[in-house]
């Protein structure tokens, strides 16, 4: 079984985000959020925290997308958006062993307000503590607006992505995570990875021209029979491939096969189907 431990920004908060979670705004309905916090289920089937707030003044479409900021300003993954209809999909990303889990974000309107609703889906055996999700849930909860205030935080919101820094990994250990989050799921990894930077470890494949950039191929087998180490239960492994940056020719034209490389880059496309992922802007890191 395995115990959460959430970093800050998530269901552990730093001071700054524990007074913000603290405070009613002024268009929010007193005692509105704290008040619905509840636990479900249990760790062998899955726990679920949820908690609601209502906003007056407040569209369903307004309040879906001003939460996407928040959100994203928190560090969550935003997998899906719905704002006309109500629903948005967040995702805590992956943080050490833990593995990521869904927030289902859910808006009714009500006589001039809007209810918005947060509801965490932690897997079997996922642990987190009630007072951290409660906080945390009601913090983003919280810094929902009403009136010409929501719609403008509304409208800087379109398209927000969580700006968290590089994630540095080995490219055997990208391979095989994206591996086992497609054999749960594929449809959901390009949204998992949309605006994501990593800095890759790993050694050369191979280089090779691709339009108008050189295309860096990391060395990782093909399957996992040929790995001495096997994770999880699937057979084919991701392919990781980094389109080197303007003014990075030269360097990539040094590189030999099996030459190790740190490479960062920002995360461009994923094909299922040819089971590769790119990343693009690449360039030595450091």
């Amino acid at each position: 079984m395995t115990r959460l431990f959430l970093p800050a920004l998530r269901f552990v908060v730093p001071l700054g985000g524990l007074a913000l979670a603290l405070a009613v705004p002024s268009a929010a309905r007193a005692g509105s959020c704290e008040d619905t916090f509840a636990q479900v289920g249990n760790p062998l089937s899955g726990i679920r925290f949820n908690a609601a707030v209502t906003v007056d003044d407040l569209s369903v479409p307004v309040a879906i997308r001003q939460l996407r900021g928040i959100a994203a300003g928190r560090g969550y993954d935003i997998l899906s958006e719905e704002a006309d209809d109500g629903s948005m999909l967040l995702e805590q990303p992956r943080s050490g062993a833990a593995r990521p889990f869904p927030i289902i974000a859910t808006a009714q309107a009500e006589q001039g307000a809007a209810r918005v609703k947060l509801e965490a889906k932690l897997p079997a055996g996922m642990l987190a503590g009630a007072g951290g999700a409660r906080t945390e849930l009601c913090a983003m909860l919280g810094a929902l607006k009403g009136g010409a205030e929501g719609i403008a935080a509304a409208e800087r919101s379109q398209g927000a992505v969580s700006s968290a820094g590089p994630v540095v990994i080995e490219a055997l250990m990208l391979s095989q995570q994206i591996s086992q989050e497609a054999d749960t799921n594929a449809a959901v990894i390009p949204s998992r990875y949309q605006g994501k930077t990593f800095t890759i470890k790993g050694r050369v494949a191979y280089v090779t021209k691709d339009g108008g950039a050189y295309r860096i191929d990391y060395d990782i087998p093909r399957s996992t029979n040929d790995l001495a180490l096997k994770f999880g239960k699937f057979r084919f492994l991701t392919q990781i491939s980094c389109l080197a940056a303007k003014g990075q020719g030269a360097y990539a034209l040094s590189l030999r096969t099996g030459q190790g490389i740190q490479l960062t880059g920002q995360y461009k496309d994923y094909d299922h189907a040819r089971q590769v992922m790119w990343f693009e802007g690449c360039r030595p890191a450091g």
